[in-house]
């Protein structure tokens, strides 16, 4: 019994440490990654920049998507113009907490339903709370610009 777990071991462990057939591995290619540039560091540099650029232009797409459903494009915008940094920065607090475990998904996402059924229990106070914050946002928006 002892012999066969040996072998198995064995053979799991040339599996996993063999390339596969006509990949080069890192050491094989002489430790160059490909990129736009030959620094390593830049094209992380240059990969972060892009992919939050690329987040940034989605996530105020579908904001104003949510809001164009119920607004103008010219409300809309401006009631995004006139959140405040705290708001921001809280709003970026708890999606890094969702993302950062399981047990800040948990906390953040029961929080989320518990805020939705709470305000479904009062909807006609819920909106009409909700729709004078966005009126104070889109003259706050609206003075800035």
């Amino acid at each position: 019994m002892a012999t066969v777990l040996k072998d198995s071991a064995k053979k799991a462990a040339s599996v996993v440490t063999a390339p596969a057939k006509g990949l080069k591995t890192l050491a094989d290619n002489g430790g160059e990654l490909h990129g736009p540039s030959p620094n390593p560091a830049t094209n992380l540099i240059i990969a972060d920049i892009v992919l939050r650029t690329a987040t940034t232009v989605m996530r105020r797409s579908v904001e104003r998507g949510v809001l164009g459903a119920s607004y103008t494009p010219k409300k809309a915008k401006s009631i995004l113009k006139g959140r405040t940094v705290g708001e921001t920065l809280l709003h970026g607090a708890l999606a890094r907490v969702a993302l950062g475990s399981v047990p800040g998904a948990l906390v953040v996402g029961g929080a989320l339903v518990a805020k939705t059924l709470y305000d479904r229990s009062r909807a006609r106070q819920a909106r009409a709370e909700g729709a004078e914050q966005l009126r104070d946002m889109a003259e706050d928006g609206a003075d800035e610009a």
